[in-house]
């Protein structure tokens, strides 16, 4: 993609929406000086895209936001998630570190060599991963003082079968999995996401996924930002592992709009 090109977006909803759709693993987009530190050819890099990205989940969004009563804001990264990924914390709290999956990918989702093992990541946390979450923080702060309080849902989607990169893929993968937090999680926004999706097949929690993004600024501190994270198994609504979507799109972002509404 043209460098100029931003790494972000934050598309506005109405002012009295307190609904953030952050949209973090949709593009496959990779800048090409970027492109120059990953060790696979064109082929291998196509294929570990087709993997790891959440495919169609910003157009999920977007078509949810359209048909929302009241319409919720949209953060979309623009960037692959191989440039960085900007829901892992910057630091040793990463438990995907293990894997070589920090903020910086060093391995693929197949456990093979992404990046160089002893390749610094702060180039890229500083170039991108930081502006992110500085926007990101604005974009809540902004809801907070339009309404009083934020909602962040993560549109996110996983593949029917575990990849072995996975930590906790041993677990359940139903159609629709809802990653919550004990701080930010409140148990009427984990009841209202089980009655939009309820049309959608099971809703499960924390399985294979658990957790969901609130900005480093306000995590654990300030229960005016609730959160949850929303997993769609892409054999729902889209050709694995890459492929184009499929009737269930439509049926999803009803699913999620009737969500949004709910809030």
């Amino acid at each position: 993609m043209p460098e100029s090109a931003p790494s972000f977006e934050l598309l506005p909803g109405a002012a009295e929406s307190p609904v953030l759709l952050h949209v973090p693993h949709s593009a496959r987009a990779i800048p090409q000086d970027v492109r120059e530190g990953i060790l696979l050819d064109d082929a291998a890099l196509g294929l570990e895209l087709d993997h790891i990205t959440d495919a169609h989940t910003a157009l999920i969004a977007e078509r949810a936001a359209g048909l929302a009563g009241v319409t919720p804001w949209r953060f979309v990264n623009r960037l692959s998630r191989l440039v960085v990924d900007p829901e892992r914390f910057p630091d040793e709290r990463e438990e995907m570190l293990a894997v070589g999956m920090g903020a910086v990918y060093t391995r693929t989702a197949h456990r093979g060599e992404l990046r160089a093992a002893d390749t610094d990541p702060e180039p890229l946390v500083e170039r991108y991963f930081r502006p992110y979450a500085r926007a990101m923080t604005e974009a809540v702060a902004g809801r907070l003082a339009a309404t009083g309080r934020a909602v962040v849902i993560d549109v996110h989607s996983y593949p029917s079968e575990a990849l072995p990169y996975e930590l906790h893929g041993t677990g359940p993968r139903p159609p629709v999995c809802l990653g919550t937090d004990a701080f930010h999680t409140p148990a009427e926004l984990r009841e209202a996401a089980r009655k939009a999706f309820a049309g959608c097949g099971e809703t499960g929690l924390d399985s294979p996924f658990s957790g969901t993004y609130v900005p480093l600024e306000y995590y654990g501190r300030d229960r005016r930002v609730s959160a949850l994270m929303v997993e769609i198994r892409r054999d729902t609504y889209m050709t694995e592992p890459g492929g184009p979507a499929g009737p269930g799109l439509e049926r999803l972002a009803g699913a999620l709009a009737a969500l949004v509404n709910a809030l």
